[in-house]
């Protein structure tokens, strides 16, 4: 009897572990489950505010592009036509002034600052330049690619090689790869457009 008592312990014992070694198996399962469902909400969150960001800015963007024309006092409608910077004045607000609008990359940081002219008579002061931070975590360098009255829309029309005058532009492109951490899904995300002026001689339709 106190044999059969011994193996009927001994048995109980051995259930426990392996049920214990079960228990802790599913609850490990589990919870990579859950981290696995939580990170992949993360990545789709992650793209989802990468693209709405970078669409963000280009919408109203082609509208302020499309309608730039001469400067309060004047000036040629685009002031400088580089890959990273692209300046042009447009009257944004409607207000009958034409802004100084500026685009240009900073540090992966795709910003605008705008300029509104002042004083009797107009002048545009840089100090008083307000700054934004319209995108961020941008990767590519060449935003602003431009293009002059041949350009055809096909693949064979040629970009113009910088320095680009700001006399020479027609149409210009604009592309934004962003990539907020390149060490983890989603891949990065390209958003572009292209956009002619309407205010420029031997312009065209868009």
């Amino acid at each position: 009897m106190y044999i059969k008592n011994k193996f009927k312990r001994a048995f109980s014992l051995i259930e426990i572990v392996v049920s214990v070694f079960i228990v802790s198996l599913i609850l490990v399962a589990v919870g990579s489950f859950q981290r696995d469902v939580f990170y992949l909400n993360d990545v789709i969150q992650i793209g989802l505010t990468t693209q709405n960001d970078a669409r963000k800015i280009i919408r109203p963007m082609v509208d302020e592009v499309r309608s730039a024309s001469e400067s309060s006092l004047g000036a040629y409608p685009l002031a400088t036509t580089a890959s990273s910077t692209f300046i042009f004045y447009s009257d944004i607000d409607n207000d009958s002034l034409k802004e100084r609008v500026r685009y240009f990359l900073d540090n992966g940081d795709f910003k605008k600052g705008v300029l509104k002219p002042s004083g009797n008579p107009l002048t545009y002061n840089t100090s008083d330049e307000k700054i934004t931070e319209v995108v961020n975590d941008i990767i590519n360098t060449e935003i602003f690619t431009y293009f002059n009255s041949s350009y055809d829309g096909t693949a064979s029309s040629t970009a113009l090689v910088q320095p680009v005058s700001p006399l020479d532009v027609r149409l210009i492109k604009i592309q934004l790869v962003v990539d907020k951490d390149p060490s983890r899904a989603p891949a990065q995300i390209s958003v572009g457009t292209q956009v002619s002026i309407r205010n420029l001689k031997d312009n065209y339709e868009d």
